[in-house]
């Protein structure tokens, strides 16, 4: 009795102690994140690679992701991605709360914060639609992309600059490297599954958090373990962020 006594107190490994010091439902949350590590930094080793050999033609991301909704085609660089960092950083920071209070054992605090990190993350998914949808309305597809865009301004689709908004010539505009389209759908596109998988976890948890399962089994590690799935997903943005939108 003393033995399965030690064994149901302390593990949950059914073998003994666990010699990280970390549950097992945890230890294999990092087992995944580092394999989907593996799966983002390809992308964006390829994203650098063809970003590098096609340098001359390849658009400027200034000069593409300039929109911001409800006001017209005023030349606004890079304003509504920044905005979608910061909702989904938020996000990041609310559920950090949520796993400070589930440590306190602080049931209401979990379910507020959980719900704004669901909010977040509901945002964020909200933008993104909305960036696809002006992408693909600018003649931007899977196979094909509509913005050659150079450096020298040799194949730039002229924009008139007037009032501080840009009215470009079709007539004027030119074929880019399709590679800029493909990768841009390929790699936000998971990434932003990624978001709607964590938002779909976290409603769970929510739930769980409404109805007391956490408090009845007396900890909230599952809130810890979606906790750093968000994280990641919030980490892997700071790297597509960069590598699509400011280089």
């Amino acid at each position: 009795m003393a033995t399965t006594t030690v064994q149901e107190t302390e593990s949950i490994w059914k073998g003994g102690r666990s010699p990280f010091k970390v549950s097992y439902g945890k230890l294999m949350m990092w087992f995944f994140l580092l394999s989907d590590a593996f799966t983002f930094s390809s992308l964006l080793v390829f994203y650098g690679a063809a970003r590098y050999s096609l340098a001359d033609v390849w658009p400027l991301p200034d000069m593409v992701f300039n929109h911001f909704p409800l006001v017209g085609h005023y030349h606004l660089p890079l304003f509504f991605v920044s905005l979608m960092t910061f909702i989904l950083i938020f996000s990041s920071v609310t559920m950090v709360l949520a796993v400070e209070a589930g440590h306190r054992n602080s049931h209401k605090e979990v379910g507020k914060y959980m719900l704004w990190t669901i909010i977040g993350g509901l945002a964020f998914l909200g933008c993104q639609a909305w960036e696809w949808s002006v992408f693909i309305g600018d003649g931007a597809k899977l196979y094909s992309n509509n913005f050659g865009l150079t450096a020298d301004g040799k194949s730039y689709a002229e924009g008139l600059k007037v009032f501080g908004h840009y009215e470009w010539s079709e007539g004027l505009r030119t074929a880019g490297p399709a590679q800029f389209s493909s990768l841009f759908f390929l790699v936000t596109g998971f990434h932003g599954f990624h978001v709607f998988s964590g938002v779909v976890l976290n409603i769970i948890v929510y739930i769980n958090v409404l109805f007391g399962t956490y408090e009845r089994r007396g900890h909230y590690e599952m809130v810890e373990k979606v906790g750093l799935y968000w994280h990641f997903v919030d980490l892997v943005w700071v790297f597509v962020f960069t590598f699509f939108y400011l280089i």
